[in-house]
């Protein structure tokens, strides 16, 4: 085998197929990439028997073949190369990469007891322009519950039904609620809960016209965006009965800048801890919110912000992280809190337009 590619396209490719390594198994070969060279193309590899990533690039092939490259060993080579063109020239025991004046020979291993790329046959299917997708992925993704006890609720669900998307997810202590509408050729009755790491490992790939599109095998999930295939398992399960959390009504209503709300959770949380909240003290005569926080052994610090108030005086504790992590994806210039009183969850409504929400359930106020 013998091709030759630019190196940032080298160094891209390997980016986004590394993050199908295994980096636990006991099989070496699973550590491996799998290069093989066509016409003018080669296609690379990489798995972990759960996730199987394929990625095409355009190559100036010289002599087609296949080989399995020890993964983090090329991706670091290649990484560390000039930005000039990149000449790789496999035989059955090593492959040698020269660019430039650098010149790297390592061993390799063999093709053929890489695992086949899984071929599997879908139903359900959707499109999502990549922008849209990449953005509602991180703004709920990191609401993901990292407890692989509970597997469910590390995952995302995404439901597509009448033109309207959305994702939801949970780690019990929050939740996180993102609406789009899809575009007319998307319309699709659509379901499945799908890793968090997964889903933003795809969001965060390199900005594209391409529209991402997922696709449901019996137990698997099938994401294709631009030429890169990703195939995954679905997290079996029922997902929780979200909807049952959220109130449709509320006591207090207030309006305040995204910004400045999180700031000054952010100042009042240099003197709190996970132990001790921060607490929001709602005033509808004064139209202000006064925004605490405080530690026996520490000190307290207080803040009062001008904001819209509706409703009875309320005053109701959250983890403070938990009120960063939803102001940081409201993705609006204002936000609305809505409590009903201070033992239920407080709801976090992006005021332009009604495409995210966030609920925090509260602390305990002692």
């Amino acid at each position: 085998m013998r091709f030759s590619i630019n190196q940032s396209e080298l160094q891209n490719a390997l980016a986004i197929v590394s993050k199908g390594i295994s980096t636990r198994s006991t099989l070496p070969i699973l550590s491996g990439i799998l290069i093989e060279a066509n016409e003018d193309a080669i296609t690379l590899q990489a798995t972990d028997l759960e996730l199987s990533i394929q990625y095409s690039a355009a190559a100036l092939v010289e002599e087609p073949g296949k080989t399995v490259v020890p993964g983090k060993l090329f991706s670091d080579i290649v990484k560390s190369l000039t930005d000039a063109a990149v000449h790789v020239e496999a035989t059955d025991e090593q492959a040698v990469i020269t660019c430039d004046t650098s010149s790297f020979s390592i061993k390799v291993m063999s093709a053929e007891d890489f695992p086949g790329f899984p071929q599997v046959s879908t139903e359900e299917r959707i499109e999502i322009p990549f922008v849209q997708f990449s953005s509602m992925v991180k703004r709920v993704a990191r609401v993901v519950s990292k407890d692989e006890s509970r597997a469910i609720l590390t995952g995302v669900l995404i439901t597509a039904s009448e033109g309207q998307l959305r994702m939801v997810a949970t780690d019990s202590y929050r939740l996180a609620i993102v609406d789009a509408e899809l575009p007319e050729n998307a319309a699709a009755d659509f379901e499945a809960v799908i890793s968090g790491t997964f889903l933003t490992d795809i969001a965060s790939l390199p900005k594209t016209e391409s529209p991402v599109t997922l696709a449901l095998a019996e137990n698997q999930i099938v994401v294709t965006c631009d030429n890169t295939m990703f195939i995954n398992r679905r997290i079996e399960g029922t997902y929780p009965n979200y909807r049952q959390l959220l109130p449709d009504t509320y006591s207090t209503r207030a309006v305040v800048e995204t910004d400045h709300l999180a700031a000054s959770v952010r100042r009042a949380a240099l003197l709190g801890s996970a132990s001790s909240p921060v607490r929001i003290d709602l005033n509808a005569d004064t139209n202000t919110a006064h925004v605490s926080a405080m530690s026996q052994d520490v000190g307290s610090a207080q803040e009062t912000i001008k904001c819209e108030v509706e409703g009875e005086p309320i005053e109701i504790a959250f983890n403070y992280m938990y009120v960063l992590d939803g102001l940081s994806s409201m993705g609006s210039g204002t936000v609305a809190l809505e409590l009903l009183n201070p033992m239920k969850p407080g709801i976090f409504r992006a005021t332009d337009g009604d495409d995210f929400l966030y609920l925090v359930m509260p602390v305990r106020i002692s």
